[in-house]
């Protein structure tokens, strides 16, 4: 079987028209790796990204426990996507669990297949976007699972307070400013800044709580947002600050499950604008023109997290002296 057949077989790719695909494929090389055998090591700079075709692939960071494995990943799934999205140094290593087939996505022909073809690089993004957000879903449920079995004494997760809508009127051109910043075209500004809701928030003010359904993608116009997760055992996590430009709740949005983690508003409060789903749907619909500009955004903003999630959760494992669950 040829290089796009085996990619237009990949559910993340499920979205790529003919063409794409076999230009794509022109990207590629299939890889073969025997069980056991290194794919990726930390600290590499390579920007390749690998699509899990047959077998299985362990993501593990070395720690003074022994090898700590972060992500199992399999049939269909990616990995590498990080740093070609960020351009950083590889964040962990890739291992072959069992005899394992890859598909190879050469980071210099891919660049610059998305330069000159941008229906190309709109699906390949929305395709990072998918997969970094899973990996996050899936992590920050981890993050849940992580003292499940230890010895630290329950802590009762605190009751949810109502949140307040805390909307109010804005100088239109200060929306404007937010998105002009971020250099999208004065057809997604005028979009956004007119199909956008403001909310003004207090200290500690929630946005949305985890398990909450998403209806809505936010975006930071002042202030500080906190992204938290409650862990049984151990309360309140925080797992990000977000400032001004920063994107979130996007990931309900995409796999239509309740959120993973809370959002609320940090000391001294924060003006966010809520784009409803309808209008994410339409603005970074990749049936039709989407927004390059925003998918790029969006995946460097879930890249930086998932970095973030990834160095946390490898912590608490060395200061659980390696008695922490794993995955797999």
């Amino acid at each position: 079987m040829g290089l796009a057949s085996r990619l237009a077989q990949i559910p993340l790719f499920a979205h790529f028209r003919a063409p794409e695909i076999e230009a794509l494929a022109g990207c590629a090389v299939g890889r073969a790796y025997a069980a056991q055998a290194s794919i990726l090591r930390q600290g590499e700079p390579t920007l390749d990204v690998y699509v899990v075709d047959r077998g299985l692939v362990d993501i593990q960071r070395t720690t003074p426990y022994g090898q700590f494995t972060i992500a199992q990943l399999g049939s269909g799934q990616l990995f590498g996507e990080t740093s070609f999205v960020d351009s950083s140094t590889r964040s962990g290593d890739a291992v072959a669990r069992t005899e394992t087939a890859l598909v190879a996505l050469q980071s210099a022909p891919t660049h610059d297949l998305i330069a000159r073809d941008k229906r190309v690089a709109v699906a390949l993004y929305w395709a990072f976007w998918k997969s970094l957000s899973a990996k996050l879903r899936s992590t920050n449920e981890q993050l849940g699972r992580f003292f499940s079995q230890g010895p630290r004494s329950a802590i009762e997760k605190p009751p949810l307070s109502k949140s307040l809508t805390g909307e109010f009127r804005l100088d239109i051109a200060a929306k404007r400013d937010l998105f002009a910043e971020q250099k999208l075209s004065p057809l997604e500004i005028n979009f956004l800044t007119s199909l956008s809701k403001e909310r003004k928030l207090k200290g500690g003010q929630i946005v949305f709580h985890e398990g909450d359904p998403g209806d809505a993608m936010y975006v930071v116009l002042e202030g500080r947002i906190l992204i938290s997760k409650f862990i049984p055992g151990a309360g309140e996590e925080a797992l990000a600050f977000l400032e001004r430009g920063d994107y979130f709740g996007e990931m309900a949005l995409i796999d239509s499950a309740p959120r993973s983690a809370q959002a609320r508003a940090h000391d001294g409060g924060a003006v966010v604008l809520a784009i409803p789903a309808e209008v994410v749907a339409g603005i970074l619909d990749v049936r039709k023109v989407s927004s390059l500009p925003l998918l790029k955004i969006l995946c460097g903003l879930v890249a930086k997290r998932l970095r973030e999630v990834d160095d946390k959760i490898v912590g608490w494992y060395i200061l659980s002296g390696g008695e922490s669950n794993q995955v797999g």
